[in-house]
């Protein structure tokens, strides 16, 4: 017995709904991509050390993003230092400035505190990756 017309209709529609869904879906995934931003494909971390500038540079209580090395150097007090690794831990963007404190991924809106790298707002869920960094004549050098 053939179909009757509406259940014919009902299994067209249910054919264009699954169409549909699945490129929703695949939208939603190419939204979650990353672009130029992406530090994705290199290391997260310096592999040898980088002079990074004057330590001055650094305020006192304050940080400073480096975005070459792909590092944030605070400095909770004088003479100390910390650094970190100023890619993302979600998808691999370079942070791109820092706002109160916070250290900002301008691809999916996570939040990381520069002064000890944890997240504050994802969808990152990783902390920051430590850079060893120390002051030599004056200048920082990270990695």
């Amino acid at each position: 017995m053939p179909a009757s017309p509406s259940s014919a209709r009902r299994t067209v529609l249910k054919g264009a709904a699954a169409l549909a869904g699945a490129a929703g879906t695949g939208l939603t995934l190419a939204a979650c991509s990353v672009d130029g931003n992406s530090g994705a494909g290199s290391p997260a971390v310096p592999q040898e050390p980088v002079e990074l500038g004057a330590a001055a540079e650094v305020p006192v209580g304050g940080a400073k993003l480096y975005r070459e090395p792909k590092v944030i150097v605070s400095c909770p007090a004088e003479g100390q230092y910390k650094a970190f690794s100023a890619q993302c831990t979600h998808a691999g963007c370079v942070l791109d400035k820092i706002v109160e404190g916070e250290g900002n991924c301008p691809c999916h809106g996570s939040r990381f505190d520069v002064a000890t790298g944890k997240v504050l707002r994802g969808p990152a869920t990783d902390p920051l990756p430590a850079v060893p960094v120390k002051m030599e004549n004056g200048k920082l050098i990270a990695g």
